[in-house]
């Protein structure tokens, strides 16, 4: 009796969020709205016994996705006004898609039939969930796993790639001259009396040349020294 109550509340507390995150107007009250249906879920799972589900869910989705979708929405200056003239131009199309949609939901779930006898259990007696899917997925499918993986690497990649720009602010070191340089020229030790300041002494004394000694020529506005250099910068921003 208990059990049921809990996931009538559930339920209603997840049907409650989902609906708010289509007709609320304000976009971080629909991601917030979202989160809170995504822990309501997670509860459905912990009451069905998918334990492993529920985590997922939660550290997954709730941990990075809708805190990324938090983040996107609140940083980009999206003009949602504009976004919504062309909803009463697009509603009867949206309205005839959902209205597809929704007939075929009817027809699948209207034609469900349970199969007569019931598959045994895969884990073993005493073996948790999670350690059954582990099992399963680093056995069975551990080629697909890995397959998948792959692809988010890859999706990884090209984000970076995509958003990846040539600044000409930016300041990078040359890495030879770096380590081509001694301690003597970049850190000098002050013995100071008590109460006496750096500032009293002429300020910071490193380095004692300047730092565009290790910087690449071409960045930060500094201009090559010979054209060896120039090869050298373009290769390094080539890499």
């Amino acid at each position: 009796m208990m059990a049921q109550f809990v996931f009538y509340i559930f339920a209603t507390v997840l049907l409650f969020s989902a609906a708010m995150v289509i007709t609320a107007r304000n976009p971080v009250h629909a991601v917030l709205f979202l989160i809170l249906g995504f822990f309501n879920a997670s509860g459905l799972f912990l009451l069905a016994g998918a334990e492993f589900l529920a985590m997922l869910l939660v550290i997954v989705y709730v941990g990075a996705v809708a805190v990324l979708f938090l983040f996107v929405v609140m940083m980009l200056d999206v003009d949602f006004g504009q976004l919504r003239e062309g909803f009463q131009k697009y509603a009867p199309l949206g309205g005839c898609v959902g209205g597809v949609l929704f007939a075929e939901l009817v027809l699948a779930f209207s034609h469900w039939q349970m199969a007569p006898g019931r598959a045994a259990p895969l884990a073993a007696p005493g073996l948790t969930n999670t350690a059954a899917l582990g099992g399963i997925i680093y056995t069975h499918y551990v080629l697909l796993f890995q397959a998948c993986g792959l692809v988010l690497l890859v999706a990884m990649i090209g984000a970076i790639t995509l958003t990846l720009r040539e600044r000409v602010t930016g300041r990078r070191q040359n890495i030879t001259r770096q380590h081509a340089r001694t301690r003597a020229d970049t850190l000098e030790m002050l013995e100071l009396n008590l109460g006496e300041s750096v500032a009293e002494r002429g300020g910071f004394l490193r380095p004692k040349g300047s730092y565009n000694e290790i910087a690449v020529p071409g960045s930060f506005g500094l201009v090559a020294e010979n054209p060896q250099d120039d090869v050298a910068s373009n290769k390094e921003k080539g890499a």
